[in-house]
């Protein structure tokens, strides 16, 4: 008896996030629906939990899988043809599945420690006749490694106009939030600074005269050896493969000036980052230029710029190469947006799993043994 209550309360935990997704309203008319909300999208997660990359995946896994899938609800009717499936996901609205997603996850971590990165991605193959493929803004906790939200940028529009909208989505009180040079807004560093958050924005010549003001106040205290600003710096050396790189990070701190001058909200340093890459006989140099509203030294604002960068390597490069994004063909209204979001619940659940399998492996495993994808909803 104690045994199958033990079981019980695991299979309830483990569809706890359903809960989060209770609001999640569904177009299809009521009285007529064979294949109720919260069961669709536990067969979606579970499938890509379990390796599914298409819709059609999704509901083959449901024909094989209808007895584990029956542990958790009743499935009365089945797993629907992938037609019908696909179908439901192209009219879920993405922005309420976005903002339940957040939600979710917001429970699952709290407030996230450290560097939170937006970064945008597109999915390539999702373009269709007449309609371009979706572009999705993430935001990423560099230190836990797990996506908190995304926005999906509509037609027409770009990441300026998104940014504010996953803000508004995030509990990021006492992170640090990092952009790129696309999100160098004002209204968009003030909202940041309104949240009780941090931010590190790169800096390129989208702001008037912002980026000219710096690099040439910069190339004057360079001159004279900065000797009329306060200065902190850091230097790192990785050698990989034959390529060494050394970057050299060097904060202004006193900025009030520039503050003022362009109205910056709580602008505190600005940040150069010199990189040299020595391969064999070629070295290159880049520059870059960075404005924050970190009173931290060179030592704090350094890492956090680098931080910035694991989006592209604990996110981009996952999603396209664990979870084939970028091969995706899901095309149809809202369904490209909602799928990407159900790769996320199943990124962010294989990062929790128990283990030290890769990503790959863990999914397969969940594949192949029942018991380890269940394990993944509870981890």
């Amino acid at each position: 008896m104690e045994a199958a209550t033990s079981a019980r309360g695991a299979l309830a935990e483990a569809v706890g996030f359903l809960s989060y997704f209770r609001d999640l309203k569904d177009s299809r008319q009521p009285g007529k629906v064979s294949y109720p909300l919260d069961e669709i999208l536990l067969l979606c997660l579970l499938a890509v939990l379990a390796g599914a990359e298409t819709i059609v995946d999704i509901a083959l896994f449901g024909q094989k899988k209808l007895a584990l899938l029956r542990r958790f609800r009743p499935f009365a009717a089945g797993t629907p043809a992938h037609d019908h499936l696909g179908d439901i996901l192209a009219t879920l609205d993405t922005g309420q599945f976005q903002t339940c997603f957040a939600a979710w996850v917001s429970a699952l971590t709290g407030i996230p420690d450290g560097v939170i990165a937006i970064d945008g991605k597109t999915s390539r193959r999702s373009k269709s006749k007449g309609r371009a493929a979706i572009h999705m803004v993430s935001a990423f906790a560099a230190r836990q490694r797990l996506v908190l939200g995304q926005v999906q940028v509509a037609a027409k529009s770009n990441e300026i106009i998104a940014i504010p909208k996953l803000l508004d989505m995030l509990a990021i009180e006492g992170a640090i939030v990092t952009i790129d040079a696309m999100g160098c807004q004002r209204e968009i560093a003030r909202k940041i600074v309104e949240k009780g958050a941090d931010y590190v924005v790169a800096l390129k010549g989208n702001q008037g005269t912002l980026q000219e003001d710096v690099a040439v106040f910069v190339a004057e205290q360079q001159a004279n050896g900065f000797q009329n600003t306060v200065v902190t710096r850091n230097e790192t050396v990785d050698a990989d493969h034959g390529r060494i790189e050394t970057r050299t990070v060097t904060v202004l701190h006193n900025m009030a000036w520039l503050k003022h001058r362009h109205d910056w909200p709580e602008l505190k340093a600005v940040a150069i980052v010199d990189s040299v890459r020595e391969l064999g006989a070629k070295t290159e140099r880049e520059r870059r230029f960075y404005i924050t509203s970190v009173p931290g030294t060179a030592d704090q604002i350094g890492p956090a710029i680098r931080d910035h960068w694991s989006v592209e390597n604990g996110l981009h490069w996952v999603m396209d190469m664990t979870f084939r994004d970028d091969e995706c063909r899901v095309r149809t209204d809202n369904a490209p947006a909602n799928f990407a979001v159900i790769r996320h619940i199943a990124h962010n659940l294989i990062r929790r799993a128990p283990g030290k399998q890769s990503l790959r492996q863990r999914r397969k495993a969940a594949g192949w043994d029942d018991g380890f994808l269940v394990q993944m909803l509870v981890a």
